[in-house]
């Protein structure tokens, strides 16, 4: 166990509920030495801060790719006063100059440019002609056509708003974003300044909101320079030693061949666990000491074991990485990710699994702040067209929740739609709600059908359910316990089809005979 386990291994399950908020909170302090400053407007000509430069690549390799649109759908019913909406956008994208970004070469480097503030249109597009039945077809189809139009990143502003007019009373609002400009934290910004200016707007007050410190660019400057200090070589020997050696990639067992290169077609599905249940995981993390995030991993990572027979096993997560107060409340990518390898050989009990994990999610927290693709670039890992580099699956949980739109006169809901594009193999998302866990899978339709992940998403739930009842269950035989449950499921699943194929045959047969008498009385 390191240093920084050992320290806290003495924390209540209360304060290591917290302890990412605390770590934050601890690195903000040493990080404040060296203050984010503004930079001279005058070229208006910036770097990329690591993470931009990451998709501006894959933006050269593919571009205008929607798998890096992030989109916001919302059904607004009641008076709305369009222009005061218009005018609340307008005002954002003046206040936040990664909205306002494109991004050029020079001398073989890519640079960001600083648009000024223009006039922006919001797109308003009438459907109140459309017959009732065909307006709601068209709203479905306008949003899922909006989730894969593409942005240019050398002209387009990064921000897409459109109001689909069902109705005087009724509008649908689409929202879209390149992930190169924001980021899911940059979705509730959005919201609550969109909240605070339409309430001022349509009142007919222009009382602006407070003026931000620094800008998206100011980091990416800032960011650069403070990567070539000692803090670089810090972060970058624990990720070495972690991630040192050979590799392994996840061979998850596909439906169809893997593409030679990789594709980013999607599609998504979820399942619920009930709140009793949810309750009951809850209380068995509280007792072991840990997160609730760390026992989601360990029950993963036994499903990846089951699926696999890997004991070697690297997955991706998310970090928000706002640890300075300068940036919290802008637009902009900042969002990080870290590689969180976990080895499961000798056939340990799942508590000590949990154990295994709680270690080394600790450390990466404490090394979030080295940049991705800084890792890789120092890793240097064999590339492969076909795969993401370092993992290839994702375990997100949503413990942000984004603020609901809460505007005067009007009822705020959102718009469910089909995600037609998935960055990854597999990306599970889980979130806390009223009504219990929810896991939602989001994952290649070029590698998976939907039954597959149907069933994954069942076997999840299986693990979680298994590790609950019996938390010193010993990994080998957990996975005897879901091969067995498995293997039974498949049994009645074939005698039910083939009952039921029985049962068509003897229909098929009264027909034929019923037919026959008919016939025969006909005559």
């Amino acid at each position: 166990m390191s240093d920084l386990s050992q320290r806290i291994a003495s924390l209540s399950p209360e304060k290591l509920k917290l302890l990412a908020q605390k770590l934050n909170q601890k690195k903000g302090d040493v990080l404040s030495k060296t203050p984010i400053i503004p930079q001279n407007r005058e070229s208006n000509t910036f770097p990329l801060s690591f993470a931009q430069q990451r998709l501006w690549f894959l933006d050269q390799l593919e571009p205008g790719n929607p798998a890096f649109n992030i989109c916001q759908f919302m059904r607004l019913s009641g008076k709305l006063n369009v222009a005061a909406l218009e005018q609340s956008f307008q005002e954002i994208v003046k206040r936040h100059e990664a909205l306002r970004t494109t991004f050029t070469i020079v001398d073989g480097q890519p640079l960001q440019v600083i648009s000024p503030a223009s006039v922006f249109t919001l797109q308003v597009v009438n459907l109140q002609e459309l017959p009732l039945d065909k307006r709601e077809a068209e709203v479905l189809h306008l949003a899922n056509q909006e989730t894969q139009q593409s942005f240019d990143l050398t002209k387009d502003c990064l921000l897409r708003v459109t109001l689909l007019q069902l109705s005087q009373t009724e509008h649908i609002l689409l929202l879209s974003m390149h992930h190169i400009a924001a980021d899911a934290w940059s979705i509730g910004v959005l919201i609550g300044e969109i909240t605070t200016l339409y309430e001022n707007f349509s009142r007919g007050y222009s009382l602006p909101l407070p003026e931000l410190p620094i800008q998206y660019a100011d980091f990416a400057v800032w960011q650069r320079q403070w990567l070539q200090r000692e803090q670089l070589e810090a972060q970058l020997a624990y990720w070495k030693q972690q991630l040192g050696g050979q590799l392994p990639v996840l061979e998850l067992p596909t439906d169809m061949p893997r593409p030679t290169v990789q594709t980013f077609n999607g599609a998504r599905q979820s399942i619920v666990l009930s709140k009793t249940f949810s309750e009951q995981l809850k209380a068995l993390y509280q007792r072991e000491g840990i997160t609730l995030f760390m026992i989601l991993l360990a029950g993963f990572k036994t499903l990846l074991y089951w699926y696999t027979g890997q004991e070697d096993i690297v997955i991706g997560t998310d970090i928000a990485n706002r640890n300075q107060p300068e940036i919290r409340e802008l637009i902009g990518f900042f969002v990080n990710q870290l590689v969180l390898r976990t080895n499961l050989s000798g056939n340990p009990s799942f508590r000590e699994l949990l154990e295994r994990v709680r270690e080394v999610t600790l450390d990466a927290y404490a090394h979030q702040d080295l940049p991705f693709d800084k890792l890789v670039d120092a890793l240097n890992p064999v590339r492969h067209m076909a795969r993401s580099p370092l993992f290839q699956v994702k375990l997100i949980l949503e413990n942000t929740q984004t603020p609901s739109l809460q505007l005067s006169n009007l009822t705020i809901e959102p718009l469910d739609f089909e995600k037609k594009t998935t960055q990854l193999d597999l990306l599970w998302e889980i979130a806390e709600t009223e009504q219990g866990i929810v896991a939602a899978l989001e994952y290649n339709t070029d590698l998976f059908y939907g039954t597959t992940i149907a069933r994954m998403l069942k076997h999840f739930e299986t693990v979680l359910n298994q590790v609950v009842a019996k938390p010193t269950v010993k990994l080998n035989e957990l996975i005897e316990l879901l091969t067995t449950a498995e293997q039974q499921q498949e049994i009645m699943h074939n005698k039910k089809t083939k009952d039921g194929y029985k049962l068509k045959l003897k229909k098929v047969r009264r027909q034929v005979i019923n037919t026959t008498t008919e016939a025969e009385n006909a005559k």
